[in-house]
């Protein structure tokens, strides 16, 4: 048992490795910590004792053959070192000079210091290496490495021959053995996966943490459903008991299909396994997927690959990052953009680069390269949100009614882009020009009274460190639009280039919970309500919105639709806001199979 606690509030501990505290305002118990830092905040959003980091574990993505698998394995971090010079921004999407040191590094200057004490210098993350991650994980002792550090899961070395002793014909399955230590090994995916338990079970018991953070790129991220879904329950054991929260960058969790060839492509790389592609495949995904007491000869007409079953681990812990820029994704010549198709990010499609039940954000990044999703501003943004925020941020429209009578020949779609001041990217946007705009359905008859369409989801920290007089501000931009369509062509008698129906953008300003209150407060105002230029716009005290959910750990409010633009949804529509504490690890109710 890592920690229990009763109700302790406004208290700070520094808690050393082998201390006891027994009881302070309640109950304490204490398994091994190492020199984790524990801090407990008077906040009912916060009534939990916060390990301020956890470990976290990076697992790449597909290399190919073996002349793939040995450049992977020349890189020592196996590519989350990579950063970037280029970032497309304005509306142009023209290329700017922009430095992004790569989120190896960035975790290491920040880390969780701006979530914690603000001390960057003291609040980083570690690279602990010294010849080797392996080596010094199995020498160090039990509680003696820092939480706050960072481990590649090298499941390739042990298929690079460079790195391994053995001859070619001897060959048994792995995915595991930094260095290649016990021989070379065909690669395998569950083997991998196996592999990547046993190194988080070392990272447990020599850091004292009681779960770790994984962080995938592409196969990477199949690589830990495969811990979650299958390894874990094939021994007993739960997730949840072992993975904190989990973030992908594109990783193909439907698979990958190409938008031509009418299926031959898809079944060729399936039948004759080139380059070990057929693990993106249904058949083989829905073998390494699927707890053995589950699994069937042949998937069942209803499995989706890109579903976690609640009962494995919740939807809510997990973020896929999806990329929507095929253009810059030059592999193979751009051979490969072309065959997956626009609606993608060069090698995973867009509906197939997320599960249903998890968060994601959609941002203009390639799967990999200079553009990529993992060296960039925009995926690490993302990430240190995900991982580090305690409060939930969505907005979601509602009430609305579409103008008229269903029609069938009628499309409603909406776009969306969520932006944070002073960060040079957009951390999300849903746009028809990417191929990937909401889309606004007509209600059906098991509709809610609400019929909530979701817009975004983001992240923050009701601990981080900013400046006292400094909201946070967010600007969400909405646009509505309609297509016309008959027999399947866009008629565009109607229509007008380039316009909207609706386009505004919502300036919203937060200011967290604090010690003195207790709940955060928030604005909203529409651009089109605003007289000065925006960056000059301070929202005054009596515009504040008000809550309207007494729920402890939530805070709701709604707020009307610009007028007279947005009348059309309905003088009932609204863009409903919502914050909400989020749930620990260990809290009962994912233990019921919620997600």
């Amino acid at each position: 048992m890592w920690i229990r606690l009763g109700e302790l509030r406004g208290k700070n501990f520094a808690v050393t490795m082998g201390q006891s505290l027994t009881q302070v305002e309640g109950s304490l118990l204490l398994g091994r910590l190492g020199r984790a830092r524990l801090r407990v905040l008077e906040c009912p959003w916060v009534k939990e004792a916060v390990v301020e980091k956890l470990p976290l574990v990076y697992v790449r993505g597909f290399a190919g053959g073996e002349s793939g698998i040995e450049q992977a394995v020349q890189d020592p971090f196996y590519g989350f070192n990579e950063g970037s010079v280029h970032v497309r921004v304005g509306l142009s999407g023209r290329p700017s000079f922009y430095q992004f040191e790569s989120p190896l590094l960035r975790l290491m200057i920040e880390g969780e210091g701006d979530y914690g004490q603000g001390d960057t210098s003291k609040g980083g993350y570690k690279v602990l290496v010294r010849g080797s991650q392996e080596r010094y994980l199995r020498d160090a002792a039990p509680g003696s490495v820092p939480p706050a550090s960072i481990w590649v899961h090298r499941f390739y070395d042990a298929s690079a021959r460079s790195l391994t002793t053995q001859t070619h014909g001897e060959e048994r399955q792995g995915g595991g053995n930094e260095g290649g230590s016990g021989g070379w090994q065909q690669f395998d995916l569950e083997s991998a996966a196996s592999s990547l338990f046993t190194l988080i079970e070392q990272i447990k018991d020599r850091t004292g943490a009681p779960r770790v953070h994984l962080v995938a790129h592409s196969m990477g991220g199949l690589i830990c459903r495969c811990l979650i879904q299958k390894v874990l329950p094939d021994r007993g054991d739960h997730a949840l008991d072992h993975i904190d929260r989990f973030f992908t960058y594109g990783t193909p969790h439907g698979g990958i299909h190409f938008n031509v060839g009418f299926g031959l492509l898809e079944r060729m790389r399936d039948t004759f396994n080139i380059q070990g592609g057929d693990i993106f495949g249904p058949r083989q995904m829905y073998d390494y997927l699927t707890p053995e007491r589950e699994r069937l000869d042949t998937p069942p007409p209803k499995w989706k690959a890109n579903s976690i079953p609640a009962e494995a681990f919740p939807g809510d812990r997990v973020f896929c990052l999806v990329g929507t820029n095929p253009a810059d994704y030059d592999v193979a010549g751009g051979l490969s953009a072309k065959a997956v198709g626009p609606k993608s990010d060069g090698l995973v499609q867009i509906e197939s680069a997320y599960i249903t039940e998890a968060n994601f954000a959609f941002v203009h990044r390639s799967h990999s390269g200079r553009y990529g999703l993992v060296n960039s501003e925009e995926g690490y943004q993302n990430l240190k949100r995900f991982l580090f925020g305690d409060l939930q941020i969505t907005a979601d429209l509602v009430d609305y009614r579409l103008p008229g009578e269903p029609d069938a020949e009628v499309t409603w779609q909406a776009e969306t882009r969520l932006s944070v001041r002073g960060l040079p990217i957009v951390m999300h946007e849903q746009l028809a020009a990417h191929q990937c705009p909401i889309q606004l359905e007509w209600p059906k008859t098991t509709d809610t009274a609400d019929r909530p369409t979701p817009l975004v989801t983001t992240f923050l920290s009701s601990r981080e460190s900013r400046p006292d007089t400094a909201k946070m501000r967010y600007m969400l931009q909405l646009k509505v639009l309609s297509l016309r369509e008959r027999g399947g062509i866009f008629s565009f008698g109607d229509h007008i280039e380039q316009s909207a129906d609706l386009d505004d953008m919502l300036i919203v300003d937060v200011e967290p919970p604090t010690d003195g209150r207790p709940v955060p407060r928030a604005w909203a105002t529409w651009a089109s309500e605003i007289s000065s230029p925006i960056r000059d716009y301070e929202p005054p005290d009596s515009a504040v919105l008000t809550d309207e959910d007494d729920t402890d750990g939530s805070w709701v409010a709604r707020v009307h639709l610009p007028s007279p633009s947005g009348l059309f949804l309905g003088e009932e529509a609204r863009l409903r806001l919502s914050v909400q504490n989020r749930r620990p690890a260990d809290d009962p109710y994912y233990r019921a199979g919620h997600s």
